[in-house]
């Protein structure tokens, strides 16, 4: 079989359940385009081979773009639960010491806030469904809230 003509699908799709593990950070680049950053802890529980229960967690970090990213800055706190979509992008750069560093990040294309904000500014948990932050697509979208 010659691989070489093989092509395969592109597909590069996370979704990721977690909490902020320290307050969002909102910046703008050159051009004014808003990019908000935060890295949420991913619980995996598990038994292990004795049968006892056991923990792992992931530190995930994830990037938003645009409208989304400005939501995200204005009520994203350490502790904020979400559910996050998007995709899988390596970065890589320099640090001043001359080495090279490499980093895989979640690019989110949605994040839904999982806790509520009352009229006092406290989160509350949702009873039900909750308002979703749109795709950071450049389309202006009406969002409720």
């Amino acid at each position: 079989m010659n691989t070489v003509n093989l092509r395969l699908p592109e597909q590069n799709t996370v979704a990721l359940v977690g909490r902020l593990t320290r307050d969002a950070e909102l910046r703008y680049t050159g051009k004014g385009q808003a990019m908000c950053r935060f890295d949420i802890a991913v619980n995996r529980r598990y038994k292990d081979t004795a049968g006892a229960w056991q923990d792992d967690v992931s530190y995930i970090p994830v990037v938003v773009w645009g409208d989304a990213a400005t939501r995200c800055g204005e009520r994203l706190k350490k502790g904020s639960p979400v559910h996050v979509e998007g995709r899988l992008q390596s970065r890589q750069w320099e640090t001043k010491e001359g080495q090279k560093r490499t980093s895989i990040e979640v690019v989110a294309r949605r994040v839904q806030f999982l806790a509520r904000v009352t009229q006092e500014g406290d989160a509350e948990s949702p009873e039900g469904g909750t308002p979703a932050a749109p795709s950071t697509n450049t389309e202006e979208e009406e969002i409720p809230f």
